[in-house]
């Protein structure tokens, strides 16, 4: 195929080799219309298609959001956008809205009143429309030791300003000495953090920086592009044999004391941080975020510790942030995941620097979970040295039998006599995680299975049980996850936290299981419902009384 140039006179040749069934045809075909738009080119296409297909590879729909010009509106300014436009789209498939963006940016979705994860066009009245903005610019690198060209495992980062040196935190991964650390444009102060890590380490060099005072050096991003920075650090004289993820033998205490206290902070704050329970979760999707809000209720209920939730920002609906932002019913964190980690199923894989580093213990709680006990508990539960505690999946429904997959084959090899634990509850000691570079670990295990893409299929449970030999598990009592799949009914009254699984053998709709086996559930529903309405009301009142001053300024 071949596109002539629009005008006569010189022009530039293009040539373009593509298989036309790939996500980079998707993406270069926008790019060559933008081409002949700007400029005047000579453009050969040749299709160089594979002769055999066993299934069809491409399963979205995409555009390329690149502008030819700026466009004004009829005021002058510069009008919104840009924006991809999708038209005649299939009405009765499931589709979900995402955005694909370079590998340095955490992008967010702003506004959306749908369900971005489960869009049905025929049940939409007008249209669906999202905003998405770009929140953080990464600085990702790699670190070697300056004499062994090793990476420093579990050597520690901070990234801030002068008045806040220590805005962002991160560990050095074993895998190439990979650290990531969130930013803004702007110039950002590199350091290693006060420590473990300070005491063994300076840096040496930093690519493309300054350096500064103090052993630390400036780091500027001035493009969108992102920066990767090559970070080599120089063990101090005398610490030639000490042992980075160890305990410090020095007076002024190690990197595991450090991490029980926060910069700035007075003895009493560090006590509520201590007394502070750590909640982790994730939902997609309006369904599982009704779930979510309906768990935290129960949490909070039935603990009388303060709680902070912790939640992966970027696979939040934005109505589902603005709810959080403007309830008061809790303390309320709301976190961003490391762009490393594309899917929800890899959270287990980055716990270790997926939480800033003073945060000392977490606990895992599914969406679907219905606590009915003090989590207190859990937080204060004796872990023997494991670095977390999962709760055994139970055997006493013994029509199951047939389904428990772990009383057989590999599993019943593999793990010798102990249980296979489910993922839906577990509690995380983060200094022993961090120190027994077990994060590391399980990166390292996952690389090597995840080639066929039949092992290790439900992640955050295999993975663990797969590795318990190299990462122990502590069991949790049975009666902290109940679940009607695997427990018999007379187990229920004593469950501290119900689980609403999914049946194999039923297969019933998760929300109608959760009104038959939660007695308490349509209530909590329905409180829930009435703080979202109050919390509608009074974003909708503030939003008047900001459009009312805009106003008002206008005029002035």
């Amino acid at each position: 195929m071949r596109i002539k140039p629009t005008h006569d006179g010189p022009s530039f040749d293009v040539v373009v080799i593509v298989d036309p069934l790939t996500k980079a045809a998707q993406k270069i075909a926008p790019i060559l219309t933008v081409l002949q738009n700007v400029t005047n080119v000579n453009i050969q296409i040749a299709m160089n298609s594979r002769e055999k297909l066993s299934e069809l590879p491409l399963n979205r729909f995409y555009r390329y959001v690149l502008e030819p010009q700026l466009t004004f509106d009829k005021d002058g300014g510069l009008s919104e956008g840009p924006l991809a436009l999708f038209l005649d789209m299939p009405q009765s498939v499931l589709l979900t809205m995402g955005i694909n963006t370079p590998l340095g940016w955490m992008v967010e979705a702003v506004y959306s009143p749908h369900d971005l994860d489960n869009i049905k066009l025929q049940e939409v009245e007008k249209q669906v429309m999202a905003n998405f903005e770009l929140e953080y610019i990464f600085i990702e690198g790699h670190c070697s030791d300056f004499d062994t060209r090793q990476p420093p495992r579990g050597l520690q980062f901070t990234l801030g300003t002068q008045r806040n040196p220590t805005m962002f935190d991160t560990i050095v991964m074993a895998n190439l000495g990979y650290f990531q650390l969130k930013a803004y444009p702007g110039a950002w102060s590199l350091r290693v953090r006060e420590g473990r890590s300070a005491e063994i380490y300076d840096i040496e060099s930093v690519s493309d920086s300054r350096e500064e005072e103090d052993k630390h050096f400036a780091v500027v991003v001035d493009s969108f592009v992102g920066k990767l920075l090559k970070v080599k650090v120089r063990r101090k004289p005398g610490m030639e044999g000490k042992d980075l993820l160890g305990d410090s033998d020095s007076q002024s205490g190690g990197i595991w004391d450090s991490l029980s206290s926060i910069v700035g902070s007075d003895s009493k704050e560090k006590t509520a941080q201590d007394e502070t329970i750590n909640v982790f979760s994730v939902a997609s999707g309006h369904l599982y975020e009704r779930f979510l809000r309906i768990m935290m209720l129960t949490v909070i209920k039935n603990t009388k510790n303060a709680v902070k939730f912790w939640f992966l920002k970027n696979f939040l609906s934005p109505s589902l942030t603005v709810f959080y932002s403007l309830s008061f019913c809790c303390c309320c964190c709301l976190y961003e995941i490391y762009e490393v980690c594309h899917t929800v199923r890899y959270k287990i894989l980055f716990l270790d620097v997926l939480f800033p580093l003073h945060v000392k213990k977490i606990i895992f709680v599914d969406a679907d979970l219905i606590v009915r006990a003090d989590l207190k508990e859990l937080n204060e539960i004796d872990l023997h040295g494991a670095p977390y505690a999962y709760t055994p999946f139970c055997s006493s429904r013994s029509e199951m039998d047939g389904f428990r997959f772990w009383n057989s084959g590999y599993w019943r090899s593999h793990l010798g006599g102990r249980p296979y634990h489910i993922s839906a509850l577990y509690v995380v000691d983060l200094d022993r995680f961090r120190r027994l570079a077990a994060g590391d670990r399980l990166r390292g295990q996952y690389q090597g299975l995840s080639q066929d893409p039949n092992s290790l299929s439900n992640l955050d449970q295999d993975l663990p049980n797969n590795m318990i030999h190299q990462v122990p598990i502590r069991s949790l009592p049975q009666e902290w996850l109940w679940c009607e799949t695997w427990c018999d009914d007379a187990s229920k009254s004593a469950a501290k936290a119900i689980d609403l699984c999914n049946n194999p053998m039923t297969k019933e709709p998760k929300l109608k299981s959760a009104v038959r086996i939660v007695k308490e559930w349509q209530d909590l529903d329905n409180e829930v419902r009435r703080l979202q309405e109050s919390v509608a009301a009074a974003n909708k009142t503030e939003s008047k009384q900001t459009d009312t001053a805009r106003e008002e300024k206008d005029e002035l």
